[in-house]
């Protein structure tokens, strides 16, 4: 009795590329899609002090001991939540920034419990905005930080506000803009904020992206007190300008909230600064 065998199965060379194209490209997507995730900008509002700091300029270390002419403080934001001010302040941290806002689309909905209750507990205060030149111009966010928790009282206890100028977490690392154009916006965003409140807002800012984003522009150290970020053992290069800092911000990884600060004198001078 003769046996049937089956015909041997045929794959035409047009399906089987099909097939073999199909798989590879389940393969680049499971691959892929991870890195895309990591590379998604984070929410507008969610930016604050020192966010591009540890990412850019590397962390190397911490400052050895505590100088006796240096005062402890913090910067906080949404970032930390309620915060634990009896806990900062008995650990030895006499001064506080809080984020009021960024841009003019974002308040911080814990400002008033960051900067009233450092308040309450005794601290030296005061306010910060973190900046957006790629969305409105200088004055318009100065106008927008004045009039949403960003002025400025002479009580011995208000320190002057902060334009917090670093890297941008949604884009391109100088908003897009040339460092001419950079300093033209610092500069409107100083001028109006003086105008509304007598003061001259404090400058935050990295060297490296000073250097990179305004061409390491000197003009403004005559005015502005600095507030430097680098997370190292020493402050490191200042920008162009400034002599020396006001306010060193040397760690992310405190305790209690993290960010955590120098500033360059005894606590008369920081309420010398809070004065005006």
């Amino acid at each position: 009795m003769p046996v049937h065998r089956p015909e041997p199965l045929r794959v035409r060379g047009p399906y089987l590329t099909g097939l073999l194209l199909t798989a590879l490209t389940l393969l680049l997507t499971a691959q892929t899609a991870p890195a895309a995730a990591r590379d998604e900008a984070p929410p507008r509002g969610s930016a604050h002090m020192g966010m591009g700091v540890a990412a850019h300029d590397g962390v190397h270390g911490l400052p050895a001991g505590t100088k006796a002419a240096q005062t402890e403080g913090v910067d906080v934001s949404s970032h930390q939540g309620y915060v634990d001010w009896p806990t900062l302040w008995n650990s030895g941290v006499k001064w506080a920034y809080a984020k009021a806002t960024e841009g003019t689309y974002y308040t911080n909905p814990y400002f008033a419990q960051q900067y009233n209750g450092s308040y309450d507990m005794g601290m030296i205060r005061g306010a910060y905005h973190f900046a957006t030149p790629d969305t409105t111009d200088g004055a318009t966010q100065a106008d927008y930080f004045v009039d949403h928790g960003g002025g400025w009282s002479r009580d011995g206890r208000t320190l002057p506000g902060v334009l917090d100028i670093e890297w941008n977490p949604y884009g391109d690392a100088c908003y897009g803009r040339t460092p001419s154009a950079m300093v033209t916006w610092i500069r409107d965003f100083l001028t109006r904020y003086k105008a509304r409140t007598g003061r001259d807002a404090v400058i935050y800012t990295a060297t490296s992206w000073w250097t990179r984003c305004t061409g390491n522009h000197s003009g403004f150290a005559t005015a502005n007190p600095l507030w430097i970020a680098r997370y190292a053992a020493t402050v490191g290069e200042l920008p162009a300008g400034w002599s020396y800092y006001t306010m060193w911000q040397y760690t992310s990884s405190g305790p209690t909230v993290g960010d955590h600060n120098k500033f360059n004198g005894a606590l008369d001078r920081l309420q010398a600064l809070a004065n005006g």
